[in-house]
């Protein structure tokens, strides 16, 4: 899972860029193993939640971050080389501010683990 494409996505998230992440990972995971799909889609989900929160769509964001934490949560904290723990804690975050009314936390990034 450390194609070109896959580092790629990563880097798109990590600038922000969320609908060109999503667009990149997408390729991914079409070519992915069904074991990595779940853990791609998650990522999918979380780089739509935060383009359709840049665009106003707070119930499309809570949604995808919501189905986005039940697919993540079934990998352990480091998954494809990604510290899943930290972008979990992140998303656990943005959920609860969202479920909630306060303002959006910092963005998530998608760290590489250690």
């Amino acid at each position: 899972m450390q194609s070109k494409n896959y580092r790629e996505g990563i880097a798109l998230f990590n600038q922000h860029s969320f609908f060109e992440a999503h667009e990149v990972l997408e390729d991914v995971w079409r070519a992915a193993p069904e074991r990595e799909r779940k853990f791609l889609q998650g990522l999918i989900q979380v780089a739509v939640a935060l383009h359709h929160h840049s665009r106003g769509n707070l119930v499309g964001c809570r949604s995808l971050l919501d189905r986005a934490r039940r697919n993540l949560g079934t990998y352990p904290a480091e998954y494809g080389g990604v510290d899943l723990g930290a972008l979990l804690d992140s998303v656990d975050r943005w959920r609860d501010a969202l479920h909630q009314g306060s303002p959006a936390p910092p963005l998530p990034q998608l760290r590489m683990a250690q």
